[in-house]
């Protein structure tokens, strides 16, 4: 009978999930670090299967590099939609491969050591992630605001990724240091490759918020935050004339960083402002304004629901769904069968 060890059926799942982000991309520019971070997982599967299902101990020279190029990758995918760096792209790609150099050196001097490195590199970076996503969904920027909330969850489970797969690590040195390795099947089928999977799904619904292409717009005023209550109104006035003048809030691509540039006030002034003044973040905000015309246009019209949708700035069903039922407490249907 033929043995197919675990790690294959993650990779094979994690390969399947790799392609349906693809084909649900096609149409639109993909974000590489977050495809890059499910293949990376496809890899680092393989490879655990090679060692742990078949005894191949060769695989013990690459599937640590392997490893220490993961929680880079997850933080590049982040940083996209969060800042854009102001590094050139050389430099932030030799920046993030130091640690699989790293781990290279300690694979030629030090083997013993890479277990405890890799842990390091894992925590280092679960913290920078979690550092980047402090003031919540808006600290994604660059994200459209219809997948902020969503994608902002997905990072935070990839972080939490990052941490399961340190963790695990941790256990199978200690596994090997005081019980030769007797538990570490088990720890690495169970914890490890959880993980993985994990990191994957959470890289796939990350991908679904990408930045935008670039445009070349006025640039916002210098960062300043005040907490006078009276800026906060002039702050939040402004947004509402340019919400219901201009219509945003009907652009698919709004952000944060656009909105900031359009209305000439710092994005985190913004996000401030509607944070304490009315105890949401900027997506929910301008998420309110496009229910609220869904539910004008479904009241008033015989439009399609999906017609509805696309019109106020909804890209996908899911979305529009769970945002209009978390302004209204029932679906769009049913909104149309009560209003109707």
């Amino acid at each position: 009978m033929i043995f197919i060890p675990l790690p294959f059926v993650i990779a094979l799942l994690l390969l399947i999930l790799f392609v349906a982000v693809i084909r649900r991309d096609e149409e639109m520019q993909p974000s590489r670090p977050f495809l890059a971070l499910i293949l990376l997982s496809v890899a680092q599967s393989i490879l655990s299967g090679l060692r742990w299902g078949y005894g191949v101990q060769a695989v013990g020279y690459v599937a640590p590099v392997i490893a220490a190029l993961v929680p880079p990758l997850a933080f590049a995918g982040v940083s996209r939609l969060v800042r854009t760096s102001r590094r050139p792209l050389p430099v932030r790609i030799a920046l993030h491969a130091v640690p699989a150099a790293f781990i290279l050196v300690l694979i030629a001097l030090w083997r013993d050591a890479i277990d405890i490195a890799l842990v390091l590199i894992f925590v280092g970076y679960a913290l920078a992630i979690l550092l980047l996503m402090r003031p919540g969904a808006d600290a994604l920027r660059l994200a459209p605001f219809e997948g902020a909330v969503p994608a902002y969850r997905a990072i935070i489970f990839a972080a939490v990724a990052l941490c399961v797969s340190a963790a695990v690590d941790t256990f199978v040195f200690f596994d090997f240091t005081w019980a030769h390795g007797e538990h570490a099947l088990a720890l690495i089928s169970v914890g490890n490759l959880g993980g993985l999977v994990i990191l994957g799904a959470a890289a796939a619904a990350a991908s679904r918020s990408r930045a935008p292409a670039e445009t070349v717009e006025a640039p916002a005023k210098t960062e300043r935050i005040d907490d006078n209550t009276s800026e906060d109104k002039e702050t939040i006035a402004t947004i509402d004339a340019l919400m219901e003048a201009r219509k945003l809030y009907r652009d698919v691509n709004l952000n944060l960083d656009r909105l900031a540039r359009k209305a000439g006030i710092p994005a985190r002034q913004i996000s401030a402002a509607i944070n304490r003044a009315m105890d949401k973040n900027v997506s929910q905000y301008v998420n309110d304004y496009r229910i609220a015309e869904a539910c004008r246009l479904l009241s008033g019209t015989e439009k399609p629901v999906t017609e509805v949708m696309f019109e106020v700035g909804f890209q996908t069903k899911s979305n529009f769904n769970r945002e209009f039922r978390r302004v209204t407490d029932m679906t769009p249907v049913a909104w149309r069968q009560r209003e109707g």
